[in-house]
């Protein structure tokens, strides 16, 4: 058996067996890739806000008063997003999870997780839902799990993943051509008004799947990082020069005896507002027992100016402020521009529409691959079946070889006649003539 003939078996293998979860992932990537910008036209109604000058909306602790007030004493407020946008509203959040529940579905875990959205200025409440099955947190739980709990959907996630990868370079060794003649053939489109839908499907499948390899195999390496935590640690194993660091988890506790005239989160909010002035986005933790503290991750257009800071919940007073690019080791430099790379949104906008392209052109990989798979295997049993058995072994190597998508422009012979005795009789008695070498055998 040929070495190209092999690897076009494996190459059609990992296919079938990745070719579905490739699909939801490339569609599901590519509607993430905007979301920050879908999500501000489409939701305008709940996170848009009119900024104004007359009224103070810095009193956050009387905005989560009503907040909370609104939600119930058993949807306790744990999570506050604050866009340092004066038009944008802020989110106060409340998510509980069940991890003894039974079932694989992702929704089956969680008892609730609920956002309510308001204006900081009036304390008006624009909005309450359950984010459970917003079409965007669906969309993220897809590509991340296929809707399933992370037990189950990470590990298929993880390995469709890494067997696209595979798959990606023996699709390489099957596209590399002969010789210079195919080499043109195989790296541009050369369509003419002529050129059947077949040849553009194959064109499809190769050409720009050549030109798109080796991005979509980064993107895909990134994925990995989430999807193992092997790959994770391996990944910054060696970005770190082949060591493993460790840090200590410090421990930062609120003092129950300390107290504050300005409530403890009015007093936090101040001084991130104060200190951090260019940051994108403000999330504060609110504590969950006595001791805890008020966790604020300070979240800014560019990663490496991204902190953690942590307050007093009785007083407001900085306890602790780390995490900054400087403490970081390069295994968690890279870990941290992850998610911007995965997304291209590291690139701003033109990086997030490649990441789109590169997304929308993976889902095609599996679909372009099918077409070109049913479509050899339709014809070859078509002339199995009028005994065309050396024509059909070529259709297939002209597919594997990547000559044509239409058997080399060669017509599919038509099955020999059949010629009835009536017909043979009167013919011979009102013509004369008689069977030649190409009649059928009567």
């Amino acid at each position: 058996m040929k070495f190209k003939k092999v690897i076009g078996q494996i190459h059609l293998f990992l296919g079938s067996t990745s070719g579905l979860v490739v699909l939801i992932l490339g569609i599901t990537g590519s509607l993430y890739a905007y979301i920050d910008e879908i999500s501000e036209l489409v939701y305008a109604d709940k996170i848009k806000i009119e900024s104004r000058t007359d009224t103070d909306s810095d009193l956050l602790s009387q905005n989560m008063l009503t907040a909370q007030k609104a939600l119930g004493s058993d949807t306790l407020i744990q999570r506050i997003t604050i866009q340092n946008d004066p038009e944008k509203s802020i989110v106060f959040r409340s998510f509980k999870l069940d991890n003894e529940a039974s079932g694989i579905w992702y929704w089956d875990q969680i008892k609730f997780n609920i956002w309510l959205y308001m204006n900081p200025y009036t304390s008006d409440i624009l909005k309450i839902e359950d984010q459970t099955f917003e079409f965007f947190n669906i969309v993220f739980w897809m590509h991340w799990s296929l809707l399933l709990k992370d037990g189950v959907g990470q590990p298929i996630v993880g390995s469709a993943t890494l067997i696209f990868i595979f798959m990606l370079i023996t699709g390489l060794i099957l596209w590399w051509p002969k010789n210079k003649k195919a080499s043109k053939m195989s790296t541009w489109f050369r369509w003419k008004e002529t050129t059947k839908w077949r040849r553009k499907n194959y064109d499809l499948h190769n050409i720009v799947g050549f030109y798109s390899m080796f991005l979509v195999v980064f993107i895909a390496l990134t994925g990995l990082m989430w999807a193992f935590t092997w790959f994770d640690s391996g990944v910054q194993w060696i970005s770190n020069g082949g060591k493993t660091i460790k840090k200590e988890k410090l421990e930062v506790l609120s003092n129950p005896t300390s107290l504050a005239s300005l409530h403890p989160l009015d007093a936090a909010y101040h001084y991130l507002r104060r200190t951090h002035p260019e940051a994108k986005v403000f999330y504060l933790n609110i504590p969950k027992d006595s001791t805890g503290t008020i966790g604020s991750f300070v979240d800014y257009a560019d990663n490496r100016k991204d902190i953690f800071l942590q307050f007093d919940q009785y007083n407001g007073e900085l306890l602790h402020a780390g995490g900054g690019w400087e403490e970081k080791s390069n295994g968690e430099k890279v870990r941290a521009y992850n998610y911007d790379i995965h997304t291209g949104a590291i690139g701003g906008l033109v990086g997030k529409t490649i990441a789109f392209f590169l997304s929308l052109f993976s889902a095609s990989l599996p679909v372009t691959g099918f077409i070109i798979w049913y479509d050899r295997e339709k014809k070859k049993r078509r002339l199995k079946r009028i005994g065309g058995t050396g024509e059909a072994k070529k259709i297939e190597e002209d597919y594997r070889e990547g000559v044509s998508g239409s058997t080399s422009g060669r017509a599919i012979p038509n099955p020999k006649p059949k010629i009835s005795r009536r017909s043979v009789k009167e013919s011979s008695e009102n013509n004369g003539s008689v069977l030649t070498s190409n009649s059928t055998k009567i």
